[in-house]
């Protein structure tokens, strides 16, 4: 198992993506916390499937845009397991509009949570792993915010901004022997896409786009996750890995 005897933070872990990174790096091994704002009873399901794998689990309630409640997330996670390894920034949200007509509101909330949440885990974090000279941080961005999308200027920017986060923060804590990188996904089945009424339309769109013509599915993130949670990756950092079916080419 590549994370044996390692605690992670996953945030925005009651659902799709978070979901199955979650289940993922307890298959290999970690112990798991995961954050979840709304769907309590979600996320008390994965904990349960996390303990059934055999190992630790702890699900802690938290609005990624709050300073204070992260800070809780972090304080938590270290009295349940003594130590934190790996930070997974995975909460996020999206609420589109074509520029003209979004409200600030939209913009505001999206960069909250998307942008100014992966700072607040990482903030909290940082002195831990510097200390410790070890730490894993991976952020979930996008295609999107490599390429932009008509009708989400802000989400787009948001995940921009966390891939110079991403990079300016592997120049920072690269000397303590920690590696930061993100995982930009291109179009993943999650319950959002399939509960979507234009769900058949907008796979019929990205499929044009994807070499390997298949829908990525959560797993497909979680397996890169792990292997850039593990040793196995120690000699990278600062990097961008598409996990999109050629989706970005």
């Amino acid at each position: 198992m590549l994370l044996e005897g390692k605690n992670a933070l996953v945030t925005g872990g009651s659902q799709g993506i978070g979901a199955a990174i979650s289940l993922e790096l307890a298959r290999e091994g970690a112990n798991v916390c995961l954050t979840y704002r709304r769907h309590a009873d979600e996320a008390q399901k994965y904990a349960d499937q996390i303990r059934a794998i055999g190992r630790k689990a702890l699900a802690v309630q938290c609005d990624s845009a709050s300073f204070a409640e992260t800070e809780g997330v972090v304080k938590a996670a270290l009295t349940e397991f003594g130590r934190l390894d790996i930070l997974v920034n995975n909460a996020g949200m999206n609420w589109d509009s074509v520029s003209w007509k979004m409200t600030e509101e939209q913009w505001d909330r999206v960069l909250e949570v998307n942008l100014k949440g992966y700072f607040n885990f990482s903030r909290h974090v940082a002195p831990l792993f510097k200390d410790q000279k070890y730490g894993k941080i991976i952020n979930i961005t996008s295609i999107n915010g490599l390429r932009g999308k008509f009708g989400q200027t802000n989400y787009s920017a948001s995940k921009a901004g966390i891939i110079g986060f991403t990079k300016a923060l592997a120049k920072e804590l690269g000397g303590f022997g920690v590696n930061v990188n993100a995982v930009a996904p291109g179009l993943i089945e999650t319950a959002m896409l399939r509960e979507s009424e234009a769900r058949d339309k907008i796979i019929e769109l990205a499929l044009a786009e994807i070499v390997l013509k298949r829908v990525g599915q959560p797993e497909d993130l979680g397996y890169v996750v792990a292997f850039l949670a593990s040793d196995k990756a120690r000699h990278v950092t600062g990097e961008v890995i598409k996990v999109d079916g050629g989706q970005y080419i």
